[in-house]
């Protein structure tokens, strides 16, 4: 992909709210079509987690829409959902067109739904982005209201097909700050952990990770014992109980708890082995970074699309991929311990992780984006 700039500066809409699933890949692509000359406006959830991500990102415009996830036909939660449905609607159609926007952009969930139909109805270019390995139901319906449906990894793209619209596979974009690596060293320090240790980083995602965090903190005496540092970012819902779980958690010389973490960068650089679940985005972040990484998928993940994207990367050998129901305390902290001290095997994944990493992403989805908005027929 080699499109040249468009001659005018074009403006972009960018449906990304839910999860830092949805919301981190949206930031990277707005990053990217920022820095080649465009106006972007994110939109984004009412969730806290939204707000907390996007603290870091003054110089992007966001705005906030109410959303929730579509129930079943026959559910009682319908009649609010359209309500809902309805008022955030009329909201992104207004800022559309108040913004004169040329395309939009949906990264999933039912935070993009409402954006894509109104710029579609608005003679808007419309496009979503899937980054699983499995798309959601939102995408699916998103993307008959699209032009091209991207897509993170090859092994998504028959889910698609029905729709007839053109894919193209162009991985999860990263944020600019991810890939500019701080030195190990600093990045240790950053969260005052001794750089002689070999360092675990754990996290849930964006909103934390209950059962991960319960594991981790009973494990945490062996893993210090055995001279393991660890990075512990355990999602705002979850802080205050592990904070009254790792008693004096905070002079504890070899253990950083943080409830939410804006420079993943640096617990990137600092870790030696990751333990987490396995959304796509966090999956594309530790490839960049080349981490071997325990995966435990989220179990109840629709349609069980973790499970696929943590497949993806244990069958090639670049992690380990633990069912959540076969772990209890002494099994886990047991099967962890052994795979840090593993120095062989933790090297194997690094590289495997490494081939994975597709580190131009964000600048794929801009050339598709740019290509057709300002290099085809107009979008008005």
């Amino acid at each position: 992909m080699s499109a040249p700039q468009p001659s005018r500066p074009g403006r972009f809409v960018i449906a990304c709210g839910g999860t830092g699933g949805h919301l981190f890949p949206g930031i990277a692509v707005a990053e990217v079509l920022r820095s080649r000359g465009h106006e972007t406006l994110l939109f984004i959830s009412e969730k806290q987690v939204d707000s907390l991500a996007a603290e870091g990102y003054g110089h992007l415009r966001f705005e906030k829409i109410p959303s929730m996830a579509m129930p079943r036909p026959w559910s009682p939660k319908m009649p609010g959902f359209l309500l809902g449905f309805a008022k955030g609607y009329r909201r992104c159609a207004n800022l559309i067109r108040d913004f004169k926007a040329d395309v939009i952009l949906g990264m999933g969930g039912f935070t993009s739904t409402a954006p894509l139909i109104a710029g579609w109805r608005q003679g808007c270019r419309t496009y979503v982005h899937e980054s699983n390995a499995i798309p959601g139901k939102a995408n699916l319906l998103n993307a008959r209201f699209c032009r091209k449906v991207l897509v993170g990894w090859q092994e998504c793209a028959s889910h698609f097909k029905k729709t007839g619209r053109e894919i193209i596979v162009t991985g999860t974009p990263l944020r600019p700050r991810l890939l500019i690596h701080p030195k190990s060293e600093d990045a240790v320090r950053f969260f005052g952990l001794d750089p002689e240790r070999r360092i675990l980083a754990v996290m849930g995602g964006s909103q934390g990770a209950r059962r991960l965090n319960q594991l981790v903190c009973a494990a945490r005496p062996a893993l210090e014992a055995a001279g393991i540092g660890i990075i512990h970012i355990t999602g705002p819902a979850d802080f205050a109980e592990m904070v009254k779980m790792t008693p004096g958690a905070a002079a504890i010389e070899g253990h950083s708890l943080r409830p939410f973490l804006a420079e993943m960068e640096n617990a990137y650089a600092a870790a030696d082995i990751v333990l987490c679940r396995s959304g796509a985005s966090t999956l594309s972040e530790l490839a960049a970074f080349g981490l071997p990484s325990v995966l435990v998928p989220y179990p109840f993940a629709a349609a069980d699309h973790q499970t696929l994207n943590a497949r993806i990367f244990s069958e090639a050998g670049a992690a380990e991929c633990w069912p959540q129901g076969e772990l209890d305390e002494s099994t886990f902290s047991a099967r962890l311990l052994a795979l840090c001290g593993d120095d062989a095997k933790l090297k194997g994944m690094r590289d495997k992780m490494r081939e994975l990493g597709k580190t131009d992403a964000a600048l794929r989805v801009c050339e598709v984006l740019e290509g057709d908005a300002f290099h085809g027929a107009s979008c008005k």
